[in-house]
């Protein structure tokens, strides 16, 4: 097939002009420092209790019971005459999030099955009118929130199996979100938040809306409530902050405002009347560690329950959160309002949370020798105390860091224990990703050795993938000295700004013209055979296996097996094939260079695109305008010998992808000088950096070709 014209540079853009639109700063603030709310998983469901004609059913969340026993829908309808839920008392939650040490409360408005739990003009189905209840169920908790002293949120379906006009249930509830069906998700929104007072997050979930869509339904919210959170599940990375996949805690740095959702069971998060709960004490520890994890991270913890259909909380749900709330009164300090750990290196012994003048250690297990090294910290320390009695911890403090002496006595198995330091005028730690700068010689700052901030993006929650929004670096001169920055860009950036920090200082830098750098790459470089595997099910991102030093003589690990074949695609081809939804096809390109030396490709993918050169992953990003196709120019920096080129190109909602890796590109890239820089030797310098503007807080950078090579002058 002849090569089709794509759209060169799409990811332009997506950096070209901010539409993302102003948050509510001070409400992002307050709702980042509840770090630990609850969610309530509630409606018709409840009443069925995970059981249907009589038999438990164990496929699936039974929230979502109408689906995975395959109830038709006037049928499940009629489930709502059944619920009357008289032994819901909205104080009584209230009461109990509040004695649990809960700052908010999110309960679900609409699940997927459509039922609303509030009185709504768009449909009856709903807890007034389709109930002998005949009570709305937000209207009675939005009130007794306000009078508790928490804040009320709500979770809203964008899916909806009841509306005529949505798409069917389907196997990945990303379904596609009709006309009609947004219209109809926009007038429900908009009662939720003229009727019910105050609302601080709106949790969307599921459902597939197109760019203009999720865009249009968030300043809908904002218009409407400014300072209402949106979740990140509303779609093409709209959201004021990410949510995180279901009881997941990430091991990484994230660089937006997030939260994590847990349920007390991974099987189910309405409740489930056959469910096998265990010990209360275990649950506890479980659901605590999870808080004090996602909390020292920087995120939210958002713990849910389920009602049963009655209305009355389960009482081994009640115990644990009653337990949580009573280590929260004695060590709470640690946990609200506190900045995410600041070393950035594990420890086997627990997490850390910290403030201005406090380092917070949460002891979740015994430290080897009764002790715990903090590598690199220094301030002047006041003292040092168990937070929750008051006893004095010794500690000695040098050069090299601060040891801390556990007390003896300190039952830690029984229950976790957090040492408070405080000091007298802050404190001060190892920065991430310390690079030398060599007196005479020269330092490089690329994307291959830059210390990742992550988020998450994507069209909706089949098609996320882990998005890069900032990358940084901490420069550690030998000498004193006046250094010169230069940055190095390809034509895949010209018309992108960024926000270069260089030695704490910040500025705007556009790729525009620039000094041309011709590459000359040698005869030297010989293209290998194209090999394939796929298509297969897959979802977006991530290479499925290891991509270091792959053997293509034996199978792709999570493929089903499948071994390379030699594939019938060459070079400087774009070829269209028919391929299912959710599948990806991977190619895979031998290299042979007779030195080290950078060579620009152009890959042109589809839906979405991964790619990695010896193991590395170079760029990844999805199509959120949906377009026929997109183009990458790569810079790939070859090394002396065999290279392995390898490019995941993922098909979400089209009936082909297309695919390619062009050679022909014009071999050059271009530089523009920044502002000399003066560094001492010995002391730490920022530098970092990331989109200027961007369309979303979530867009992931794309800055593979780009570097920063500084010089002593």
């Amino acid at each position: 097939m002849k090569q089709k014209q794509g759209i060169l540079l799409l990811l332009l853009l997506l950096t070209s002009g901010r539409s993302f639109g102003q948050q509510d700063t001070r409400a992002l603030k307050a709702w980042q420092e509840q770090k630990y709310s609850m969610f309530i998983h509630f409606g018709i469901y409840s009443v069925l209790g995970g059981v249907w004609e009589g038999k438990p059913v164990t496929k699936g969340l039974s929230e979502q019971i109408q689906a995975h026993a395959g109830i038709y829908s006037d049928t499940y309808a009629e489930t709502a005459k059944q619920f009357d839920p008289e032994k819901w008392n909205a104080d009584s939650v209230v009461m109990l999030a509040k004695r649990a040490g809960m700052r908010s409360i999110v309960i679900t408005s609409k699940h997927h099955d459509g039922f609303c739990m509030f009185k709504t003009n768009t449909t009856d189905f709903n807890v007034v009118d389709a109930t002998p209840y005949k009570r709305d169920i937000l209207k009675e908790l939005s009130e007794a929130c306000k009078k508790g002293g928490l804040r009320f949120a709500l979770y809203f379906s964008l899916i909806d199996w009841h509306y005529p006009q949505a798409s069917p249930i389907s196997s990945s509830n990303s379904d596609y979100i009709t006309p009609e069906h947004f219209q109809y998700n926009k007038q429900q929104v908009t009662e939720l938040l003229t009727n019910y007072g105050p609302v601080s997050e709106l949790w969307f979930d599921m459902g597939s809306q197109s760019a203009s869509e999720s865009k249009e339904l968030r300043e809908l919210v904002h218009q409407l409530q400014p300072g209402c959170m949106i979740g990140s599940r509303i779609g093409n990375d709209m959201g004021d902050f990410t949510v995180m996949g279901d009881n997941q805690e990430p091991d990484y740095v994230i660089g937006v405002p997030w939260q994590s959702p847990a349920s007390f069971f991974d099987e189910t998060w309405s409740y489930r009347s056959w469910q096998e709960r265990g010990s209360e004490e275990e649950k506890m520890k479980e659901k605590l560690t999870s808080l004090i994890r996602v909390v020292s991270r920087g995120g939210n913890f958002l713990l849910n329950i389920g009602p049963k259909g009655d209305g009355s909380i389960v009482p081994f749900e009640k115990d644990v959160l009653l337990q949580i709330g009573d280590w929260l009164k004695k060590n709470g300090e640690a946990i609200y309002g506190v900045r995410p750990d600041p070393f950035h290196i594990s420890f086997k012994w627990g997490s850390l949370t910290s403030r201005k003048d406090h380092l917070y250690l949460h002891l979740l297990s015994a430290p080897e020798n009764n002790t715990v090294f903090l590598p690199g910290l220094t301030g002047k320390i006041e003292g040092i105390k168990v937070l929750s009695t008051g006893e004095k911890v010794r500690f000695s403090q040098s050069a090299k860091g601060v040891e801390v002496v556990v007390p003896p006595g300190l039952d830690i198995e029984k229950m976790f224990k957090v040492i408070d330091i405080t000091f007298s005028n802050g404190f001060q730690v190892p920065p991430a990703n310390i690079l030398p700068l060599p007196g005479e010689g020269t330092a490089v700052l690329a994307s291959a050795n830059g210390f990742k901030h992550f988020s998450n993006s994507g069209i909706d929650y089949d098609t996320r993938y882990q998005s890069t929004v900032k990358e940084s670096w901490t420069l550690q001169p030998t000498q004193n000295g006046t250094y010169q920055p230069r940055i190095y860009f390809s034509a895949q950036e010209k018309g992108k700004t960024i926000d270069v920090e260089v030695a704490g200082q910040v500025s705007a830098v556009t790729f525009d013209e620039g000094t041309v750098v011709p590459l000359h790459p040698t005869s030297e470089i010989s293209w290998g055979q194209l090999y394939q595997i796929g298509p297969y099910y897959s979802g977006v991102g991530s290479f499925h296996g290891d991509v270091r030093n792959i053997d293509i003589n034996k199978p792709w690990p999570n493929s089903n097996d499948q071994r390379w074949k030699k594939s019938a695609y060459q070079n400087n081809q774009v070829y269209e094939l028919s391929v299912e939804k959710q599948r990806a096809v991977y190619l895979l390109q031998e290299i042979e260079s007779d030195k080290d030396q950078a060579y620009l490709v152009k890959i042109t993918s589809g839906d979405a695109v991964t790619i990695a050169l010896n193991g590395t992953m170079i760029l990844e990003h999805n199509n959120p305008f949906k377009v026929k196709q997109l183009q990458d120019q790569v810079l790939l920096q070859l090394k002396k010998g065999k290279n392995q080129l390898l490019v995941k190109y993922y098909n979400g909602y089209q009936k082909s992808t297309v695919l390619g890796i062009d050679t022909t590109v014009k071999q050059e890239i271009f530089y523009k000088d920044l502002k000399p820089v003066s560094m001492d030797a010995g002391k730490y310098y920022p530098f970092s950096w990331q989109l200027h503007e961007p369309l979303s807080p979530h867009t992931t950078l794309g800055l593979s070709n780009v570097s920063i090579e500084l010089k002593k002058k």
